[in-house]
């Protein structure tokens, strides 16, 4: 714990170090949020440097910019410093504390390791033990009953969701400003929808392997973001198909629940393909590469769950049903469990600073206000 709270007190103190050089430069003040942000501040705090570090994209256009840039002897690199210090927010405020730091060390090992054994666990369960596969007709049900599959994956997902909360509470608390106002909390989940500020602060987009701008990490995130959303949409259509109407699985290939799936786990092929694409192609300062087997092993895992969901639509009145079920099971739940403790968690946070943008940037500026 000490050792932890140690290198959280070294990338504040790194945030606060760069912070107050760009400052003085304020060369990069209309590239993105961060930097409007940072005029507002004097001196940097704990909860500044967490705040920033959340309220940046990492798009990259700052290091390219900067005269001060490394091989400069003050070595400022931005995106750097706020993606060390933003995996140490993950950590910092992650309920329970302990489960962050495991996550950051082990992501790929433990998304791979935990999503094979619960596949295995399941597949072990001998689902639909006593059926000939043949009759299944499709009926994932027959193989482990609605009930089974409401009460495992309801306990998973409001465990995701309690933890995230609560993290993202902590955060909040921290770096919070008090009260609201009109119109911050609607232009900020606009911001977050759209990633606006993956257009680098001028709307050509990121810097990826070089300088040279692209818009190709902004639209791969639309793709998983959005075919995230068309699967959990398929998932509420079909329990509404289901108790409000009794409409049972399985549904036909051209119902709104297969149709909003199937495009889902199309996107989130695309989407987290072209991420881990980039990904192992980018510039090694435009990020912190200790990070590389927790972003790789989200990706991992979304990649996983769309796969197999789509095999398991494609082979659903085969013999393989069943094996493709529990498989696409084990990885859901893998993916649920782990999102507040990884890559998935910048979402939450970076919303969360978003709207603490918006607030600030309607009231008075109080270093303006002093001077």
């Amino acid at each position: 714990m000490r050792q932890l709270e140690a290198l959280v007190r070294a990338a504040e103190a790194e945030v606060d170090r760069q912070m107050q050089i760009c400052n003085a430069c304020r060369y990069c003040e209309g590239f993105c949020a961060v930097f409007p942000a940072m005029t507002r501040r004097l001196s940097f705090g704990a909860a500044d440097a967490h705040y920033l570090a959340n309220l940046c994209h990492n798009c990259g256009a700052c290091l390219h910019a900067c005269q001060y840039a490394p091989p400069h002897e003050f070595a400022v690199n931005v995106p750097r410093a706020m993606a060390q210090l933003r995996v140490k927010t993950y950590e910092e405020f992650a309920w329970p504390r302990g489960l962050g730091g495991l996550y950051r060390r082990n992501g790929l090992f433990i998304s791979l390791m935990l999503a094979a054994w619960l596949s295995f666990f399941l597949i072990l369960s001998r689902p639909g033990e006593g059926r000939d596969p043949a009759t299944l007709g499709g009926n994932f049900y027959a193989v482990f009953p609605h009930g089974t599959m409401v009460a495992m994956f309801g306990l998973v997902f409001l465990w995701a969701l309690l933890a995230l909360a609560i993290g993202v509470k902590r955060f909040w608390s921290a770096i919070g400003p008090d009260g609201s106002e009109p119109g911050a909390a609607a232009e900020a989940t606009r911001d977050a929808l759209t990633l606006r500020y993956l257009d680098g602060g001028h709307g050509e987009g990121c810097n990826d392997e070089d300088d040279r701008f692209t818009l190709r990490r902004r639209r791969f995130h639309h793709f998983t973001f959005y075919g995230f959303m068309l699967c959990f949409a398929a998932t509420c259509v079909a329990t509404v198909y289901h108790y409000a109407f009794a409409w049972h699985a399985p549904y036909a290939l051209t119902s709104l629940p297969v149709l909003l799936g199937t495009l889902g786990g199309i996107g989130l092929l695309i989407g987290p393909a072209g991420l881990l694409w980039l990904n192992l192609r980018r510039h090694p300062q435009h990020t912190d590469l200790a990070q590389r087997p927790m972003d790789v092993g989200f990706i991992a895992l979304l990649f996983a769950t769309s796969i197999t969901g789509l095999a398991l639509l494609a082979w659903r009145d085969t013999s393989a049903m069943p094996s493709w079920l529990a498989t696409h099971l084990g990885c859901v739940m893998a993916l649920f469990l782990t999102l507040p403790y990884g890559k998935f968690a910048h979402a939450a946070y970076r919303v969360a600073a978003l709207l603490k943008y918006q607030v600030e940037r309607r009231r008075k500026n109080p270093v303006a206000t002093a001077d």
